[in-house]
């Protein structure tokens, strides 16, 4: 039932809460946000009802994942529109910490998750995945979830998050769910709300070249040459730079080709239109 979720600023009220609705032998879902929330995120909360009682989301703009370039302070927030959202999508709690509350004085811990973090991501943002494995691990050592939902639109980071749960064998279990797009394809995105018009319109070349692209691994054509395609194609377009297009193994993120993919191959792309950086993947 739809209804205004409580909001909480700090661990211990978070895990009062929390610790009620275990006494009362229910159990929890987590989905992790930064806020600016959209209908993917609406439909990890519709995923964790399906699989818990109850579901927490966090908005927190972790300051730990941006490097100093990078859009930290101009981040899309509303806490209000994401509250009334959150609200009728059924989740029952709201934490929002400020980050004095997750990084308090003297914080010297960073959670580094080798290997799948490695490519990709791993290269054009070094920073990124230290800062998301420490931010997540915290999160879900706070909350103590039964399941936390994170969408497949960041589909490394979802490995990332896995493989750091199953090392430090937190009881947690961490499910993907499937990439929510636009009427155009195009995948959503808080920063697609960078886009000018003009730049929204481009945008959607992104899902039609992806498409085309997978078509053509899985018809066999060399992964190089498909991912060559695909990078004038954008470039052609307006797009720039083009970060990656790339195959790479959906389990190890191995780099795949420069041959035809097998199975599990998974290609990934991402490319600045203007001010904004857009990333998607699609499986092969």
């Amino acid at each position: 039932m739809a209804g205004s979720p409580q909001i909480v600023r700090t661990v211990p009220d978070l895990r009062a809460r929390v610790a009620a609705w275990r006494a009362a032998g229910e159990t929890v879902a987590m989905v992790p946000t930064m806020g600016a929330l959209h209908a993917g995120h609406l439909s990890l909360v519709k995923l964790g009802l399906e699989r818990a009682s109850h579901v927490v989301a966090s908005i927190f703009v972790n300051p730990a994942q941006f490097a100093p370039h990078e859009d930290f302070d101009a981040y899309p927030r509303g806490e209000g529109r994401d509250a009334a959202l959150l609200g009728e999508a059924g989740c029952a709690l709201i934490f929002a910490p400020g980050v004095a509350q997750m990084y308090p004085p003297g914080f010297a811990t960073r959670v580094a998750v080798d290997g799948v973090s490695g490519p990709l991501e791993g290269e054009k943002r070094p920073q990124f995945f230290g800062g998301v494995a420490t931010v997540v691990a915290k999160l879900l050592i706070q909350c103590g979830p039964d399941v936390a939902l994170f969408g497949e639109k960041d589909y490394q980071q979802l490995l990332v998050i896995k493989r750091m749960a199953r090392d430090l064998d937190l009881p947690t279990e961490i499910i993907g769910g499937p990439t929510v797009r636009e009427a155009d394809g195009l995948a959503m995105s808080s920063r697609n709300a960078y886009l000018s018009v003009e730049e929204r319109k481009t945008a959607a070349l992104v899902p039609v070249v992806m498409a085309q692209a997978v078509e053509r691994l899985r018809a066999g054509v060399a992964a190089e040459a498909v991912e060559a395609e695909a990078i004038a194609r954008l470039e052609a377009a307006g797009f720039g730079p083009v970060d990656y297009v790339q195959a790479h193994d959906g389990e190890t993120m191995e780099r795949l080709g420069p041959g035809p993919v097998g199975a599990g191959a998974r290609l990934f792309v991402a490319a600045w239109l203007g001010k904004t950086r857009l990333i998607d993947n699609w499986a092969v």
